[in-house]
């Protein structure tokens, strides 16, 4: 759009703000500025205003394959999988799109070293983790790293500096997620600078739109892939492409799995795998009323014990199904740097809205759900704190007990 045209559309929709520094800019910023509003989706503000009360259903537990079941089937399971695996049937996405700012890190949080006497950056640790599964399967699968626009060329650097970790360069393919705009409380896109609007990566239940959007689908087509199995960086104990997952999940007939821990106490901070409805259905710790999460049974157990981990396992079948729904948007207020008077100013307190999808909606979307529980100890190491609870020290002993030299 010229100028004149993006003068009427943002008045149309209240949003002339965008233009107050218009006539400070030269021409090539102009250009820019002009470009990035006609990409902006306007029409998710809307939801600012709208209440995210769940869906109608009485919430209830799900069955999950437990430790026991696993042990005793773990034969049976892993031969499917890797079966699936060297039949290229089975694919991987990396969620990678988030900085380190919380362990004190301003570059990818994958780049940083989780290693005390020697080297060991968090992406290596998955890759490690990777290999393990690769050697036993004979075979490598396509991996996916989602990145965002802020990290993005960090990212593909350090996988090469690091030669990609031995893994094959034409199995790895990055692509950038999508964004969505940053607002005010009232409803209003700031400006991250005088030249562009603000937006911010559209939330992990982008994943699979921004890989179609990216033009990646062109590559499940062709590979004939069948499954992906999507997992977070934070966790550096994450099995990637497990094959005794892949197997039951697969076994199952669901259309997804999930890896679950037992939950430690009803406060702990993970999403919970359930059933609303008679669907599967995950309810964020934020979102689960305090009374339904100190919920137990006869047994003194938690009823919603199973907390989701990020490590899902996606049909692809179902998930073409499912990129044509819409996912809610969650909203999260945050304090966010912008343009106020014609300065950067960085507030200390929440001045505005993101607008958020999470995988953990996708799941009621697919229909059925296989929940897998796995040891916490041998699977699950979140790092997403400096210090205290799942910080870079709990990451760090849990690698320990797990025989990896740090």
């Amino acid at each position: 759009m010229n100028y004149e045209r993006t003068v009427l559309f943002l008045e149309k929709l209240g949003q002339t703000q965008l233009l107050e520094y218009y006539d400070e800019l030269n021409e090539r910023e102009r250009e820019i500025l002009l470009a990035e509003i006609e990409k902006v989706n306007f029409g998710v503000i809307g939801n600012i205003n709208k209440s995210r009360a769940e869906d109608g259903g009485k919430v209830a537990p799900c069955a999950a394959k437990s430790l026991r079941d696993i042990a005793e089937n773990r034969e049976y399971y892993e031969r499917e999988g890797i079966r699936l695996l060297q039949e290229n049937k089975v694919a991987a996405v990396l969620l990678a799109g988030g900085q380190g700012t919380r362990l004190g890190f301003d570059k990818p949080k994958g780049t940083f070293n989780i290693g005390e006497t020697r080297t060991l950056s968090i992406f290596g640790q998955l890759m490690n983790n990777i290999k393990e599964v690769t050697d036993r399967a004979g075979c490598f699968f396509p991996l996916f790293i989602m990145t965002s626009t802020v990290n993005n060329d960090d990212t593909v650097d350090f996988f090469r500096k690091n030669e990609f970790f031995g893994y094959p360069q034409e199995k790895i393919h990055f692509y950038v997620q999508d964004s969505e705009p940053v607002c005010d409380f009232n409803g209003k896109v700031l400006l991250a600078d005088k030249h562009r609007p603000a937006q911010s990566p559209n939330g992990n239940g982008g994943w699979y739109s921004s890989l179609v959007n990216a033009g990646l689908s062109e590559v499940i087509e062709r590979e004939g892939i069948e499954w992906i199995n999507v997992f977070g960086v934070d966790n550096v104990l994450q099995r990637i492409c497990d094959p005794a997952f892949i197997g039951a999940t697969a076994l199952s007939g669901r259309a997804c799995g999930a890896k679950v821990v037992k939950k430690t106490c009803p406060e702990e901070r993970v999403g919970v795998l359930c059933e609303k409805g008679g669907k599967p259905c995950i309810i964020e710790y934020y979102e689960m009323p305090p009374e339904l999460a100190s919920l137990r049974g006869a047994d003194g157990e938690l009823k919603l014990g199973y907390g989701v981990i990020l490590n899902y396992l996606f049909r692809v079948k179902e998930l073409d199904e499912t990129i044509e729904k819409k996912l809610p948007y969650h909203l999260a207020k945050k304090a966010v740097a912008h343009v106020e008077g014609g300065k950067i100013v960085t507030p200390d307190k929440p001045n505005a809205v993101k607008f958020e999808t999470l995988v953990v909606d996708m799941v009621k979307f697919m229909g059925s759900c296989l929940a897998f529980e796995v040891a916490r100890e041998k699977e699950f190491a979140p790092v997403k704190n400096k210090t205290g609870t799942d910080s870079v020290d709990t990451a760090r002993e849990l690698l320990k007990q797990n025989g990896i030299k740090l």
